[in-house]
């Protein structure tokens, strides 16, 4: 290969869930395969680069100062689901389960990997909290060490009373059986328990 298509393929593997076989396959049909895709492609991450922000409020992704859901005065404002990352919002809206807005932290405590509160878009939320946007916090994040210790911040930095807050509940997956579920999963499970009426 020429060390134009390795570097192509060297910047396509960079990306997320795109090994060495994947990136060389995406490079070999733009180079050789479909060309005729390259420049509509090109186009459209230069425009993407140049037009796309994070939402003034909550941040996920804009075109303007907010979010199309932020600017939505349908859905309930001072409900706020607290999500890790962008991709979250995307699967909690594809779900259909939510209607209110959201807080994207742009990650998650990580002391460890030198992330803390100062790296993560905490502050605004803690400023929406404080100019009284928000009336409930739903803590969307992950179910691991990281994810427990940034809702156990996130919890310690709301002035008590201020707002509702509520954590997800985890469990089993849809299909999902008991026997294949490891201790954590069932911990969650058990935990996050609700009525049955």
């Amino acid at each position: 290969m020429t060390p134009a298509f390795e570097k192509l393929q060297k910047h396509l593997k960079q990306l997320p869930g795109l090994g060495y076989r994947s990136a060389e396959r995406i490079a070999l049909n733009l180079l050789v395969e479909r060309p005729e895709r390259l420049p509509a492609l090109v186009t459209a991450l230069q425009e993407a680069a140049a037009a796309v922000r994070r939402c003034a409020r909550c941040g996920n992704l804009a075109e303007g100062e907010l979010c199309a859901i932020c600017a939505d005065g349908k859905r309930p404002a001072g409900v706020v689901c607290v999500v890790e990352q962008v991709p979250d919002v995307v699967a909690i809206e594809r779900s259909g389960a939510f209607r209110g807005t959201y807080h994207v932290l742009h990650g998650k405590l990580s002391p460890m990997q030198g992330v803390n509160p100062e790296h993560l878009n905490v502050a605004r939320l803690l400023a929406r909290i404080e100019a009284g946007e928000i009336s409930e916090l739903i803590l969307a994040l992950s179910n691991d060490v990281e994810g427990e210790a940034t809702c156990h911040y996130l919890v310690s930095r709301v002035p008590a009373g201020k707002v509702k807050i509520t954590r997800i509940g985890f469990g089993l997956p849809s299909g999902g059986g008991v026997l294949y579920a490891d201790s954590v999963t069932l911990k969650s499970a058990l935990e996050g328990r609700r009525d049955y009426s």
